[in-house]
């Protein structure tokens, strides 16, 4: 029986037990038995038990108390320690400047020898190689495929379905609010009136810092770097422009010439930077709305374009889902 302790009970968080509830017959048929959540930790309470968790009720708790359980806490790593476990799924608010408490969990599960899966952009931006290390040394899994596009399959298919080939570059979209503004200007809507409709549709935090000065999609890019170019990079390490500057008239210049604006993340053995370019329009890299798209130039198998959704609650579980497949298959 594989234990799961869930460290962050937000919308990923729910959405990911919520998955694990659609594929019920999934596990049952590939492994004769399905996982079971021993423990969830929100920001204040945590909640266990060995023999696993109602996750229904715990969400039902949650959405109407706001905690995801009775029990309160002041050190994460005693949380932890409270109940034994096979897996941290790590799912607490990213820090991208000291890592936050995602850092601390997984470094301490790593330590004690569990699995870890997380979707946390700013530990692995900040101390990729560390923790990749501190896996191998103690013979853990360590996955992380959600971290970049969300649902986008990106780095798994790298490291996977790729294995052999030379990665020469990696060009992509890696945040959808940017791209979803960036989209609104092309039809003529000013900078601030595309933000605030990207707020109210809750594409967009109130404080939209991390996603229009281009913070967000520069982790992803260090998490590339270092884990499909064998880099060991960090987020200081990023040539970084946001899109706040645009402004209609470089949109609308850029039409004139049949071009269109993307912040467009690019990675290479010598290339670190997150940027606004022109792209020409009907480039897959045009592409409008809120999808993240990557291009992959491999030496044999040639440019590959992928796209998907880079947030949300179901499909950044399903990339959740597909790292605990891997890790299980593993084991079984």
């Amino acid at each position: 029986m594989v234990k799961l302790f869930i460290s962050g009970f937000g919308t990923v968080g729910q959405g990911f037990v919520e998955v694990l509830g659609r594929r019920v017959d999934f596990f049952e048929n590939r492994y004769g038995e399905q996982p079971i959540v021993v423990g969830i930790m929100d920001s204040k309470t945590v909640v266990t038990d060995p023999k696993g968790i109602d996750v229904g009720a715990a969400v039902a708790k949650k959405l109407e108390t706001g905690s995801v359980g009775t029990e309160k806490y002041t050190d994460s790593v005693k949380a932890l320690d409270s109940v034994d476990y096979d897996i941290l799924i790590e799912v607490s608010p990213t820090n991208i400047k000291t890592g936050g408490v995602g850092l601390v969990n997984i470094t301490h599960a790593l330590e004690c020898g569990k699995d870890v899966i997380t979707v946390n952009k700013g530990p692995l931006a900040l101390k990729f190689q560390e923790l990749i290390t501190l896996a191998r040394k103690n013979g853990c899994k360590f996955r992380f495929e959600g971290t970049v596009g969300g649902a986008m399959p990106i780095i798994n298919l790298c490291h996977e379905n790729l294995k052999g080939e030379k990665i020469s570059s990696i060009r992509g979209i890696f945040n959808g609010t940017c791209n979803y503004i960036l989209s609104k200007m092309d039809k003529g809507q000013p900078f601030e009136q595309a933000l605030k409709e990207a707020q109210q549709l809750g594409y967009a935090e109130t404080d939209p810092t991390n996603d229009v000065e281009g913070y967000d999609a520069a982790t992803k890019v260090v998490i590339l770097a270092n884990s499909v170019f064998g880099r060991n990079v960090t987020f200081d390490d990023v040539k970084i422009t946001g899109i706040r500057g645009i402004t209609t008239d470089a949109i609308d210049q850029a039409a004139a010439h049949n071009m269109v604006i993307r912040l467009i993340g690019e990675i290479s053995d010598t290339r670190l930077e997150v940027a606004p370019r022109l792209i020409p329009v009907g480039h897959p890299l045009s592409i409008a709305g809120t999808l993240n798209i990557a291009q992959i130039d491999a030496d044999l198998a040639g440019p590959i374009t992928i796209n998907g959704h880079g947030a949300g609650k179901i499909e950044t579980a399903s990339a959740i889902l597909s790292d605990l497949i891997a890790i299980m298959d593993m084991r079984y």
